[in-house]
Formats: structure tokens, C-alpha cells, sequence
């Protein structure tokens, strides 16, 4: 063997032993203090994932941290692969020195580092400098390559390369992020965020947090400080009273805002979405519907538990449609979950304008349902503040029970419970409130609030269920 081709071995085996040395930082990374969030976000395996966090949330820390897995090739939950490219992307080159690249440093043992080109500085002080490429030992053997960016170079600064994913640190202007999403397509490769929504609702909350277009793709987590273990509840108290209550719902919630905030502040999608399940017959209660031809009608379907829990448990949510097409796709929902019926006729709450007639029709929406086998009740208090105050109880009420449940396959009203905003008058925006307009009419003509049982026998239990089957006809 030549003694150049032993050298060129040697030196192989050093750099992969190099490659291997451990960087105690990111052993000890959510291992014996687990920030179940941060979990949450590394272990989601959709392409386009985000994370709103407030400040000091540790929304940073987990997407440097994934760069980092990545790049090494060494990530927990996803398929790793060798010589990986990517962007980190910042928004001036400043923050990148002084946030994404410090946290990149501080989790990459120095061995690993197989070269960098520096922007500003010099690359024996490569914190002190500004980073342009940093090439990295993966363990598969490979040379991975995290480039740096930043939003104030432009967006013609972001064409051009394959991708095999980028990670926004803060929200970036919308062409820069379509660029990035430019960039992945041909390694179908992924973007993830870490973000704290301070610009208002930006394109960020409509196709992220909203996730506007139902893209299976798209998941999005909020930190809070509460969060993080490493803050201690003093350390909270003390910077919650410095904020005002806008900032708060920002920089510690990591929520959006707008004007006089959320209307359902205490929906949270961690607590009130739930899976779907197969709901006992006995707990169906009610469809409610509000009418929408050109509008979109939105109906949904409700159970409710011995325990006055309320499920809502299908959606039909369509616009521009004939009465007849939504009463026959009303009939095939309830044709699929076994819904009760008299004869073919099922029952729903309406808003009460669907008995107005239109030059359009000599017969109302409710007569035309009817015809449909569809008996609409008009009968609703349609009451605006009264209904938000009981669905708020529902939400939460004052001893902290949560008694509203939504299944995630609900996704028109998920969305309309997180883009309801009050207005400078006062008021909610009207926009986008088809679904939880007839889920105040369906709450509101609930009886108030039981209060929750201590202990009910088995005896008054199995009356109820009788009680159900005989008012449903269900067996």
C-alpha cells in the first residue's frame, strides 16, 4: 500500500473519530428536564411546521437544535441523510450573530466543524463574526452545508440552490418564505419556523397558524413561558406585570393579536381539539345550521355526555350550493354517523332568516329543507353577547372545567375560533363566523350549566340512557 494511501486512511479515521465525539450541550438537550413542547415540535413529521412562542418560550432553542440533528445526520425521529444543505434564515445579519448562529455554535462540538466561510470576521473568532457557510462531519461520512441568510439581502439573494430544508428564525417576508418553498421542492424537503407573532395578522397567521388552505402539511405549536421548565414562576410573575396586555399575548402566549384581541381568548387547541372517536348513539343531541347559499352554510353535528360535556363531532361547511345539495350531503353525514331520524326526517337548530322568503324562491330555506326531509327550528336566541358569554363558559368556566370538545376533522370551525377578533367598535369582526354563529345557536338553547356531579349511580345512569333512546328512537 502506498504510503500516500495510508496517510489519506489515517486521516479518513481521524476525521470520522472527530465526528463522533459527543457535544455535552446537546446530550444533555431535554434529557433529564423535558420541554414536552419542544418535543412535540422535533417528533411532527409534516413538511411546513412552525412554532409562535413569546420570548424566552425555547421556540430558538429547538430549531437550532434541529439544524444541528440534521445536519449531523443524528435526528431522533426523522429519516437522516448524508451531505444534507440547508439555509438558516434570519432576519439581519446582526440577529443572525446574535441569536440563530450562537445557538447553532453552542450546540456543535468544534471537531465537527470541517471548514467555514465567514461573511464578516475571521474564523478563529466565529461567534465574534458573521457566518456565510458553515460545512459540517455527518456520521453517515458526508459533508453537510448550513448557509446563512438574511431577510434584508433581498428576495433574489434566496434563488436558485436545492434545498434539503430552511429554518426561519422570525417571520420573514412572504416572497423570501414562497422562494424557500421554491427551494425544498426538488429534494422534497421541509421549512420549519420559530416565531413571535408581533407584525399582526400577517400572511404568517392566514396560511400558518389559520392554515386557511387545509394543508395537510402545515402544524403549528404555541409556547409559553409556563412552557418552558427552565423559567421559574417568580421570573414569570415579574415579567408579566412589565407588559401590557396586547404584549402579553404576544411575547408570552406567542398568540396573535389584533385590535382588542381574541373574542375566545381561552380556546386552545391543545385542550379543546380531541381526536375523533366513536361517540355512544345515546349522547346525540342536535344539528345546527346556519343558512348560507352563496355564503357558505356551515352545519354541525352535537353530542353532549351524562356529564353535559358537549362533542361536536361532523361538519358540512360549503359554499354556493342548491338547498338540495346540502340537504342530501346533510343526509349522508347523518346516514354515516347513524344519526336519529322520525321517517326519514331529521331535526336542526336554523338561524331564523332561513324563513324569509327571496324574489328568488316562493318558499323559504326552512320550507325548502323541509321538503328535503330536513325540519329546520327557527326558534334560536340569536342574541350576540349572551352567546359569546355561554360559549366562553363552555370553553372555560370559573372553576377552570372545560366542557366544549371539538373533533379535529372540524377544521372550518377550529379556524373561525382562532381568527374571531373584537373590533375597535366593540364588536367581533363579522368575517368568517358561518360556523360559530350556529354553535352560539345550538349552546344557547342548551339549559344553563349543570354543575358537575360528585357521584351518580348506575341506577340513574342507565335512566338516562333510556331516557336518550326513547327521544331518539336509537336502539
Amino acid at each position: 500500500m502506498e504510503i500516500l494511501e495510508i496517510k489519506q486512511r489515517i486521516a479518513y479515521i481521524d476525521r470520522l473519530a472527530a465526528s463522533m465525539q459527543p457535544c455535552p450541550k446537546l446530550l444533555a438537550y431535554n434529557k433529564d428536564v423535558v420541554h414536552e413542547k419542544q418535543m412535540l415540535f422535533h417528533k411532527c413529521l409534516k413538511k411546513n411546521r412552525w412554532v409562535f412562542g413569546g420570548n424566552r418560550s425555547g421556540k430558538t432553542e429547538c430549531g437550532a437544535v434541529e439544524v444541528v440533528w440534521l445536519a449531523r445526520g443524528i435526528h431522533p425521529f426523522r429519516e437522516n441523510k448524508p451531505n444534507i444543505s440547508c439555509w438558516v434564515v434570519s432576519l439581519s445579519t446582526q440577529v443572525q450573530r446574535d441569536v440563530s448562529q450562537e445557538k447553532i455554535l453552542s450546540y456543535l462540538n468544534p471537531l465537527w466543524i470541517e471548514d467555514v466561510v465567514m461573511n464578516v470576521g475571521s474564523k478563529s473568532n466565529m461567534a465574534a463574526g458573521v457566518i456565510d457557510t458553515l460545512y459540517i462531519r455527518n456520521v453517515f461520512g458526508g459533508t453537510s452545508k448550513i448557509g446563512f441568510k438574511s431577510c434584508d439581502q433581498g428576495r433574489e439573494k434566496f434563488q436558485g440552490t436545492s434545498l434539503d430544508f430552511v429554518w426561519f428564525d422570525e417571520e420573514p417576508p412572504y416572497e423570501i418564505y414562497l422562494e424557500a418553498k421554491m427551494r425544498v421542492i426538488d429534494r422534497c424537503g421541509h421549512i420549519f419556523g420559530t416565531m413571535t407573532p408581533l407584525k399582526g395578522l400577517t400572511w404568517v397567521y392566514d396560511q400558518i397558524y389559520l392554515n386557511s388552505a387545509n394543508d395537510p402539511e402545515v402544524w403549528h405549536e404555541n409556547m409559553q413561558w409556563e412552557d418552558n421548565p427552565y423559567l421559574s414562576a417568580d421570573e414569570i410573575n415579574s415579567l408579566s406585570q412589565t407588559l401590557s396586555s396586547d404584549e402579553l399575548e404576544a411575547r408570552k402566549y406567542g398568540r396573535f393579536s389584533n385590535f382588542g384581541g381574541m373574542v375566545y381568548s381561552d380556546f386552545d387547541e391543545n385542550i379543546h381539539v380531541i381526536e375523533p372517536f366513536n361517540v355512544p348513539h345515546e349522547w346525540y343531541d342536535m344539528i345546527s345550521i346556519d343558512p348560507g347559499l352563496h355564503n357558505p352554510l356551515s352545519a354541525h353535528w352535537y353530542a353532549v355526555d351524562y356529564d353535559g360535556n358537549i362533542y361536536v363531532i361532523a361538519e358540512w361547511f360549503k359554499a354556493n350550493c342548491s338547498v338540495e345539495e346540502h340537504a342530501r350531503a346533510i343526509h349522508d353525514i347523518c346516514d354515516r354517523l347513524g344519526w336519529p331520524n322520525r321517517a326519514g326526517m331529521v331535526e336542526a337548530l336554523i338561524d331564523s332568516a332561513a324563513n324569509q322568503r327571496t324574489l328568488a324562491s316562493s318558499k323559504s330555506v326552512t320550507e325548502l329543507f323541509y321538503d328535503y326531509k330536513i325540519l329546520c327550528n327557527p326558534k334560536v336566541d340569536k342574541d350576540l353577547f349572551s352567546g359569546i358569554s355561554r360559549v366562553k363558559s363552555y370553553l372555560k368556566d370559573l372553576s377552570g372545567r372545560v366542557r366544549l370538545y371539538i373533533f379535529s376533522s372540524c377544521t372550518n370551525l377550529i379556524r373561525e375560533f382562532k381568527s374571531y377578533f373584537w373590533s375597535d367598535k366593540d364588536v367581533p369582526f363579522k368575517r368568517d363566523d358561518h360556523a360559530l354563529d350556529e354553535l352560539r345557536y345550538y349552546i344557547m338553547s342548551r339549559p344553563d350549566a349543570p354543575k358537575k356531579r360528585e357521584c351518580v349511580s348506575i341506577i340513574a345512569r342507565d335512566k338516562e340512557r333510556k331516557a336518550r333512546r326513547l327521544r331518539y328512537g336509537t336502539k
